[in-house]
């Protein structure tokens, strides 16, 4: 197994689990790939402002109660006429029906149009979601009559933090399943950071079977190159990002193209009495921000506040420091910067045709899997781990009709 990144990590606990001699090399010092974390002045900082959804199927393959998750509401807060406004799913809590019901996200039309499109995605069976016309993501939602004050205001902003584009130029399909996972999970933030997802993962592999600091320099289907030799398989697994893939495997068309710029900030203490979201404005560089220490407060060694803000283009503190505090309702003076971080490869695209589940058997012994054969997600990179092991599986075991089985 090349990588040890989610998609990685999960292939190889199958296929440990039935009973198959694992080993992974990974060319970073720590097991998780893109869910890096590191400590700043004692704060736990991730790599880019990433958070956990449960209502992603594969999080069922993790211990949530091991990671002491802590949690967003689900919604977010928005600014209007130097006003904030907080539009919260009632269902998380009761009490905000009301003021989420007046928030100037849109005409009452427009309110009702924004439940239907959730209900259908949140409850409507997965392949008939599969099965509706695509279209781009802005078609889409202007169809569902959600083209108004509620995209400018709610929607455009809150999907351009997690598709990393504001052109809404993604696939219906992958929007469909992503604001599922919304409408049925909630967002959450490991105690010990993002990166403890991989970890725990890699926690499940056999003793001596992870490889850290081992890049790999070439690969085929009966082994690998690395620095330290070669390693001889009876089947690999370039479970890498997009990028390294593509120089690897040669001919494999992948590619990650979207990026994020997350600036961290320190304040004395959170503005805010609730863990929300704050998106950025219409015409602002500002895609999102938000009081980290408000959902998890582990995060933080002191009770100070550590705030994350995204922008889509790479940008210098200095340039949205102003937005950033107006975002927050507090002056640019209380805003101790802690660290900035440009993530240029974040993830895939999903333009249309949205392409799911693509080959992972790439003949030979030779298998890829990641994100960017499935949907560019945690889930995405995890579910693809599983089809993967029952692919190299099938390779290694044509005949066996018995024995250790996979989950999906």
């Amino acid at each position: 197994m090349v990588g040890a990144g989610l998609a990685g990590l999960s292939a190889a606990t199958r296929l440990a689990d039935a009973g198959c001699d694992v080993h992974v090399v990974e060319a970073a010092g720590h097991a998780g790939g893109r869910l890096a974390t590191e400590r700043i002045d004692g704060f736990v900082v991730d790599r880019g402002f990433q958070v956990l959804n449960t209502g992603y199927p594969r999080v069922a393959d993790l211990d949530l109660d091991a990671l002491e998750l802590g949690w967003f509401l689900t919604g977010a807060r928005i600014w209007v006429d130097g006003r904030s406004s907080a539009v919260v799913d009632p269902r998380s809590r009761p009490a905000s029906l009301p003021r989420t019901a007046t928030a100037p996200i849109g005409s009452l039309r427009e309110k009702a149009a924004l439940v239907a499109f959730s209900l259908r995605a949140g409850y409507l069976p997965v392949p008939r979601l599969l099965a509706a016309p695509e279209r781009t993501a802005a078609e889409a939602l202007q169809r569902a009559g959600l083209g108004g004050t509620v995209l400018d205001r709610f929607l455009r902003p809150f999907l351009a933090g997690v598709l990393l584009e504001d052109r809404l130029e993604t696939s219906s399909r992958y929007l469909d399943l992503l604001w599922r996972s919304f409408v049925r999970g909630r967002i959450g933030l490991p105690t010990r950071g993002m990166q403890s997802v991989g970890e725990q993962l890699a926690g499940r592999l056999p003793a001596g079977a992870l490889h850290l600091d081992c890049p790999v320099t070439a690969v085929t289907g009966a082994g690998v190159q690395t620095g330290a030799g070669r390693i001889a398989a009876d089947a690999v697994v370039v479970a890498t990002d997009p990028t390294t893939a593509a120089g690897l495997v040669p001919g494999l068309t992948a590619s990650a193209p979207r990026q994020v710029t997350t600036h961290l900030h320190v304040l004395p203490g959170s503005p805010w009495d609730e863990a929300l979201l704050v998106l950025g404005r219409p015409g602002g560089q500002l895609v999102n921000s938000a009081v980290l220490t408000d959902a998890q407060p582990r995060y933080g060694p002191d009770g100070r506040a550590l705030v994350a803000s995204s922008t889509l283009a790479p940008t210098w503190e200095a340039d949205v420091r102003e937005e950033i505090a107006r975002a927050h309702g507090v002056a640019p003076a209380d805003l101790a910067h802690l660290t900035s971080v440009t993530v240029p490869h974040a993830q895939p695209a999903a333009v249309p045709p949205l392409q799911l589940r693509r080959g992972v058997d790439l003949g030979d012994g030779l298998f890829v899997c990641g994100d960017h054969r499935d949907t560019p997600s945690i889930q995405g990179a995890m579910a693809g781990g599983a089809r993967t092991a029952r692919a190299v599986l099938r390779r290694l075991r044509p005949s066996a009709g018995s024995g250790p089985t996979l989950g999906p």
